[in-house]
C-alpha cells in the first residue's frame, strides 16, 4: 500500500516538472523570437494605423421626440365607441384610437420601404446616400467617389452587373437608408429618438429635421383624407335613414372627423413633438481609431507568438 502511495506521489510529481518545464520552454522560446513577433507586431499596427486613417469621421445628429395627444374629445368617443363602434368601423373611424397607437403606426410607417424611397426622391438625396466619400469641413463640401459617379458629366459610372444599373435602385438606396437610420422607441418613457449617421453633419441633422418634418405631414394627410372619406359616408348614412336617435349619433361622428380635420390643419407637429431638436454633431462616432490601432497590435502579437509555436512545431516534427 505504501509503495502504491509514494508511486502516486512520485508520478504527480514527474508531472508537474513536466509541466513546469513545458512552460517555462513555451516562454523560453516566445522570448528567443521576440523580434518576430516584435516585426509582425509593428506590420499589423502599421496597417491598423493606414486602415485607421483611411477611414472617413462619421457624424450622427439626434433629435429627441414624443407622441403629441390626438386632440379628440376622450369622454364623447369612450361612449360613442361602446354604443356604436360597429356603425364608425364601417365608416373607416377608430374610436378607440388613441396618441401611443398613432406613434406606433407613425414609426412602422416611417421604417417602411414606401416612405422611404418618397423621402429620398422628394428630397434628391441617393447622391449624398450612395456615392459620398470624404467631407470637407474648411468649406462644407462632399466629395463623391469617382468610381460611381462622375462629377465632370454628372452621371453614374458604376461597374455592376445585370439586374443592377449604374444609377442605384430606390431597393438598393433603401438598404443603404437602413443602415444609417435608427429609430428607437422607449418602452418606460414613451420618448422616441430619430437618428442619422453620415460624413457630413450637417446633412446628418438637415435629414433629421427632413424626417421629422415628413411622417407628421404624412400621418397627418392620412387623418385627414380617412375623416373626409367617413365623413362622405356618414352622411349618405343621415340622407338614407329614418331613425332619429341613429342620426343623432351619425351627426356626433360627423362632428368629431371635423375636429379630426381641424386639429390637423392648426398643427404641423401632428404625431410627433419634439422635445429635443437635431444640432450638427461636433464630434465625431466613429471610427474609433485608438481602438482599431490596439486591436491590430493585439492582434500582431497573436500572430507572431503562433508562427513561433509554429516554426518549434515543425522543428521538432522534422527531427523525430
Amino acid at each position: 500500500m505504501e509503495k502504491s502511495v509514494d508511486s502516486q506521489n512520485t508520478q504527480q510529481s514527474m508531472y508537474a516538472e513536466d509541466e513546469g518545464v513545458d512552460l517555462k520552454g513555451f516562454f523560453l522560446n516566445i522570448w528567443k523570437g521576440k523580434l518576430i513577433i516584435a516585426m509582425v507586431t509593428i506590420i499589423f499596427t502599421g496597417l491598423s494605423v493606414a486602415l485607421a486613417l483611411s477611414l472617413p469621421n462619421i457624424y450622427k445628429a439626434e433629435a429627441l421626440l414624443f407622441p403629441a395627444e390626438n386632440g379628440k374629445g376622450d369622454g364623447g368617443l369612450a361612449a360613442l365607441a361602446g354604443q356604436f363602434g360597429g356603425l364608425a368601423s364601417m365608416a373607416g373611424i377608430d374610436l378607440g384610437a388613441g396618441s401611443s397607437d398613432k406613434s406606433a403606426l407613425a414609426i412602422e410607417v416611417l421604417k417602411s420601404r414606401k416612405f422611404t424611397s418618397e423621402f429620398i426622391e422628394r428630397h434628391n438625396i441617393l447622391l449624398d446616400l450612395m456615392a459620398a466619400e470624404s467631407w470637407s469641413y474648411e468649406v462644407n463640401a462632399i466629395a463623391y467617389d469617382e468610381d460611381i459617379y462622375d462629377t465632370k458629366t454628372n452621371s453614374w459610372v458604376r461597374d455592376v452587373e445585370f439586374p443592377f444599373k449604374p444609377k442605384p435602385s430606390l431597393q438598393e438606396a433603401y438598404k443603404e437608408f437602413k443602415e444609417i437610420v435608427y429609430i428607437n422607441s422607449s418602452k418606460d418613457t414613451g420618448m422616441i429618438t430619430i437618428s442619422v449617421e453620415h460624413i457630413s453633419p450637417y446633412i446628418a441633422q438637415q435629414w433629421v429635421l427632413w424626417l421629422i418634418e415628413d411622417i407628421n405631414k404624412e400621418m397627418k394627410e392620412r387623418d385627414v383624407a380617412e375623416a373626409i372619406k367617413s365623413t362622405e359616408f356618414l352622411k349618405q348614412q343621415i340622407e338614407t335613414t329614418k331613425v332619429s336617435d341613429i342620426k343623432t349619433v351619425l351627426f356626433q361622428l360627423i362632428e368629431e372627423q371635423a375636429k379630426t380635420i381641424m386639429f390637423a390643419e392648426v398643427r404641423d407637429e401632428y404625431v410627433f413633438k419634439t422635445i429635443d431638436p437635431a444640432l450638427v454633431p461636433e464630434e465625431r462616432v466613429s471610427p474609433k481609431r485608438a481602438l482599431i490601432c490596439i486591436v491590430g497590435a493585439l492582434f500582431g502579437i497573436l500572430i507572431g507568438i503562433l508562427i513561433i509555436l509554429g516554426k518549434n512545431y515543425f522543428r521538432e516534427q522534422e527531427s523525430v
